[in-house]
């Protein structure tokens, strides 16, 4: 039995192009051995008898012999090109700058290397290699314009021969560089062009009738009942009551004989063609006199001044404050670096304070949600602290808080705000929290309130601790002649919360056991 030999589409329509040409075409077939990354179709040559060697048109390029061996060799030449994107290094996070490159062109990547430090809505992040690779080119440059994520930011090869060749391609200019401009807002149109700004114009008075009636003497219920129906009276109408005032009865019998129309009233100019009718009334604003400079936001303050606006608009927050003194605290914390040499801050007595006060109220640590419509109560007391940085506001997260001692809660929050400081948060250390400490003590402020970081359900605002004169306890009256008022260091504490997650009662038990541990350092150790 003969077998059938089966011929590709590719190789048929090769052999009819070659005896278009009147030549015996030989038996081979050659396609390039590499591919550029953004083509998805191999180039066919084609040998022939007369030595000739046409191209075959498969939808990329068809021309002159010369030309269709240079774009061979192109093809032979050109390594494999990968591109590297902005990457999504925080849940919230849609644009990103480049703080620093750590590698340059033609320096070998291993997996796990920094290629380059970015600078996202929360912090400076360190962007690692996940494959061994060589820097090709950079794309977009350090300390330039914000990137959005997955845009082009540089391209890498395999090895340093893939280099070599990349270099000399790319001086040739074969080497096409992807687009690093953002597509367009789907909801922002490009072609409209912008509404035109008019001065602020008063609002617009009720219309008027063109016939006023104080011609008239009018009495109240005739004046009602003209204003109520809008009518004006001609000028031939005369009153019957005293002194030629017009009463009801006038009206209604002017009404009757034809002598009231319909008040007409004074048109309203409509706005200039072209116009938005809701820029209308608009003020546009103009600098006053002396100079002014504008001050060119971080990504992170971007996102902060965003967020909190977002959370003041959707999260109801409530607030209630309380004062705690703290002089027992003080005094604690004299004996640990006397006895121990143990240095603890006042904010560490403050976050293991309120984490024990979180695991006795856990209806507090909690967050909303949104699309379930529901608060989430969170198992693990993980305590986000605020601090400043140059770059913004960012809150790294004590994890495990009410498990931690004092003392172990003292390092790993100098260590946090340290590195937060110098931009080397991980995401894990700053992305979560189920509760968040702001504590503006140390900069003098006796009390304030903060803005709810959502999703979580709270956040609580220290001051600092001042010395109080403050009134005596209540005690019976054989003992009222005792008492007398007495100085305290007072630290007052006031608890932002989601009305949605927390009611004014649960929100009360909470800042009741915080004054408590405060007040009885002793329990911290338990």
């Amino acid at each position: 039995m003969m077998r059938q030999r089966v011929i590709s589409f590719t190789r048929r329509f090769a052999l009819k192009q070659a005896a278009s040409c009147g030549t015996t075409p030989h038996a081979s077939v050659s396609t390039s051995r590499r591919r550029l990354a953004h083509m998805a179709r191999p180039l066919f040559f084609l040998s022939c008898s007369d030595g000739s060697r046409p191209m075959l048109n498969m939808g990329f390029y068809a021309g002159r012999k010369s030309a269709c061996l240079m774009s061979r060799r192109g093809f032979a030449d050109l390594p494999e090109v990968s591109t590297i994107v902005m990457p999504a290094l925080s849940p919230t996070m849609t644009h990103g700058t480049i703080s620093e490159w750590t590698k340059k062109p033609g320096d070998v990547c291993e997996a796990g290397d920094v290629l380059c430090e970015i600078e996202t809505d929360k912090a400076v992040v360190a962007f690692d290699v996940q494959d061994e690779c060589v820097l090709a080119k950079i794309l977009e440059e350090a300390k330039g314009r914000e990137i959005q994520v997955g845009m082009p930011v540089a391209l890498s090869v395999e090895d340093k021969a893939a280099y070599e060749a990349f270099v000399e391609a790319d001086k040739a200019g074969k080497i096409a560089t992807p687009s690093t401009e953002a597509l367009p807002s789907p909801t922002a149109s490009s072609t409209s062009p912008p509404a035109p700004s008019l001065p602020a114009s008063p609002p617009p008075s009720p219309p008027t009738p063109t016939a006023h009636l104080g011609d008239f003497a009018l009495s109240p219920a005739a004046r009602h009942l003209l204003h109520s129906r809008q009518l004006t009276l001609s000028a031939e109408v005369h009153g019957t009551g005293k002194g030629g005032r017009l009463t009801k009865g006038d009206v209604i019998q002017a009404i009757a004989n034809g002598q009231a129309q319909a008040a007409a009233f004074a048109a309203v100019p409509p706005p200039p063609p072209g116009l938005d009718p809701a820029q209308v009334g608009i003020p546009t604003i103009q600098a006053g006199p002396g100079t002014f400079s504008d001050t060119k936001n971080s990504n992170m303050r971007k996102v902060i001044a965003r967020r909190l606006a977002e959370s003041k608009a959707t999260v109801p927050h409530a607030y209630e404050t309380v004062d705690c003194e703290i002089d027992a605290v003080l005094s604690f914390r004299k004996q640990m670096q006397r006895d121990f040499e143990v240095n603890v801050s006042v904010n560490d007595f403050i976050i293991r304070s309120a984490a024990l006060a979180l695991r006795d109220v856990p209806e507090a640590n909690a967050f909303w949600d949104g699309p379930k419509g529901t608060a989430v109560l969170k198992e693990d007391v993980d305590i986000s602290v605020a601090v400043a940085t140059p770059a913004g506001l960012i809150t790294p997260i004590i994890s495990g808080s009410d498990r931690r001692r004092l003392s172990e809660i003292s390092a790993t929050m100098k260590d946090l705000a340290g590195r937060a400081r110098q931009g080397k948060l991980k995401p894990e250390e700053f992305q979560g929290g189920s509760f968040t400490i702001s504590n503006l003590g140390m900069f003098g402020i006796d009390e304030f309130s903060a803005v709810i970081n959502p999703p979580q359900a709270a956040i609580m605002a220290v001051g600092r601790g001042a010395k109080r004169v403050r009134a005596p306890p209540y005690l019976p009256d054989q003992h009222a002649g005792n008492l007398k008022p007495y100085t305290a260091t007072v630290m007052t504490a006031t608890l932002s919360f989601d009305r949605r997650v927390l009611d004014e009662a649960l929100a009360a038990q909470f800042l009741q056991a915080f004054k408590s541990y405060m007040s009885r350092p002793e329990l911290l150790l338990l």
